[in-house]
């Protein structure tokens, strides 16, 4: 599950890491929330390209946005099933830069939110699907999903899902549609590696998406005192982390 997310990296920074052509100027957001527009990098015609987008995947067959059904978030494991996002799979994928992004955890004092980031402060490339959507009057929209995946160690305590982090070296193949085929392109949607990202429990302000500050981000120690961040479960040998169905509950 992904319902929050931040990017907060200089524009030139976001451009040298994914190498699109657009020398878009963006400010620093701490709190993207669904139907908002995102930062989104594509290929098209063999170039890397920046493009806004709608956060909220609308399939180019829906024919009434407003009887359907938000999708902010497409699971790994039914990607290339769901008729909502099969052909994204195999034509339109792309990233979600980000900064890190936020994830509640339940506990007796009510929901604990937490800031996910990479431990070396640097940007993430989340898995995104898109389409285009046209409305009878001939109006197009671009929109988009970021994938998840299970949790891996670190987000087990705290959610069962995360975002599908595609790693620096994966870039090419997640984004070349041509050449990389979906059935292999689904292999890169893993949990990110164990010590890739530290979790920071942060104010309950993030909850309202009218606040959209740096203060945001800081960690809260009174957070830290009450409810501290359990140890991470451990996995059963050879299985897997349960998957949550919730995909739409932000909080």
């Amino acid at each position: 599950m992904c319902g929050r997310f931040a990017l907060t990296s200089p524009p030139e920074a976001v451009r040298s890491m994914f190498g699109y052509e657009e020398q878009p100027n963006f400010p620093a957001r701490y709190n993207i929330a669904p139907t908002q527009p995102v930062a989104t990098v594509r290929n098209e015609h063999g170039k890397r390209h920046f493009e806004l987008v709608r956060w909220g995947l609308i399939p180019s067959w829906v024919k009434d946005p407003a009887s359907f059904t938000l999708l902010i978030n497409g699971r790994a494991e039914t990607v290339l099933e769901k008729p909502s996002f099969r052909n994204a799979m195999r034509n339109c994928r792309c990233l979600f830069p980000a900064t890190g992004f936020y994830e509640w955890r339940r506990t007796p004092e009510g929901k604990q939110p937490f800031f996910i980031r990479p431990v070396d402060g640097g940007t993430m490339a989340f898995a995104g699907l898109w389409q285009t959507w046209s409305d009878p009057d001939g109006g197009d929209i671009d929109t988009a999903a970021i994938v998840t995946t299970r949790a891996n160690d670190l987000m087990a305590p705290i959610h069962d899902r995360m975002p599908a982090i595609i790693l620096p070296e994966q870039i090419g193949d997640w984004l070349d549609t041509a050449n990389v085929m979906a059935k292999d392109a689904r292999k890169l949607l893993r949990p990110a590696p164990d010590g890739y990202l530290e979790a920071v429990p942060v104010s309950s302000r993030v909850n309202s998406v009218a606040n959209d500050d740096e203060a945001l981000i800081e960690r809260d120690e009174m957070a830290a005192l009450k409810a501290p961040l359990p140890a991470p479960r451990r996995k059963k040998t050879g299985g897997e982390l349960p998957d949550n169905q919730g995909q739409l509950d932000l909080f």
